[in-house]
């Protein structure tokens, strides 16, 4: 029993510092990952939790005053998302080309769920991920490139507008809504008078 305990002692010694930190970094990703998992269905605590790191971010702008060119950078990000979660995962016109699957156009057609292209969760922790970047940013002055912001602000404010133009008119034009409001009911038939009568004898 002393020799399997002494064996056990010497492998543990016999380990190098990058196999103790590998070993060390695992355990860490995967606890990580295991917080992560546990707020997968909490979707509203998890954005109210992003717009409260938002918020942390733009008072910490706000008072440095600087940083601008970080908060472009972060919006471009943003709308960059955005697409891809407004977006199917399969583009349309594509399909068309490939003569594959389509969306479906009229009520008879089959239902399809909407997929999209960057499924919520993963928009949610990009989000959140990019506002703490960019608020570790901003303690480094490194990242404080002196730019005239208004003209930042237009030329974003001009972007959102070209590019959210550009994807609504693709949604008209195949008739696609990237939201669900509640989840789809089907009520099942009512029983004529006749069949009920026939139940109870």
């Amino acid at each position: 029993m002393d020799t399997g305990a002494a064996g056990a002692g010497l492998a543990a010694g016999d380990l190098s510092p990058t196999t103790i930190i590998s070993r060390w970094r695992f355990a860490v990703s995967q606890q990580y990952q295991h917080l992560l998992d546990k707020t997968t269905p909490h979707v509203l605590y998890r954005w109210i939790a992003c717009l409260f790191v938002a918020f942390v971010y733009f008072i910490r702008v706000y008072f440095v005053q600087g940083f601008y060119i970080v908060s472009y950078g972060l919006g471009i990000y943003i709308l960059n998302l955005l697409i891809g979660f407004l977006s199917p995962q399969v583009d349309p016109q594509i399909q068309e080309i490939s003569d594959g699957p389509t969306l479906p156009t009229r009520g008879s057609d089959e239902f399809r769920p909407f997929v999209r292209r960057l499924p919520e969760f993963k928009f949610w922790y990009s989000i959140t991920k990019a506002f703490c970047i960019a608020f570790v940013m901003t303690f480094f002055s490194a990242f404080d490139v002196p730019v005239f912001w208004p003209i930042l602000l237009f030329y974003w404010v001009v972007l959102f507008s070209l590019t959210m133009r550009r994807q609504i008119a693709h949604m008209v034009k195949y008739r696609y809504v990237p939201f669900t409001f509640g989840k789809q009911r089907y009520d099942g038939k009512k029983s004529s008078p006749e069949s009920e009568s026939v139940l109870k004898d």
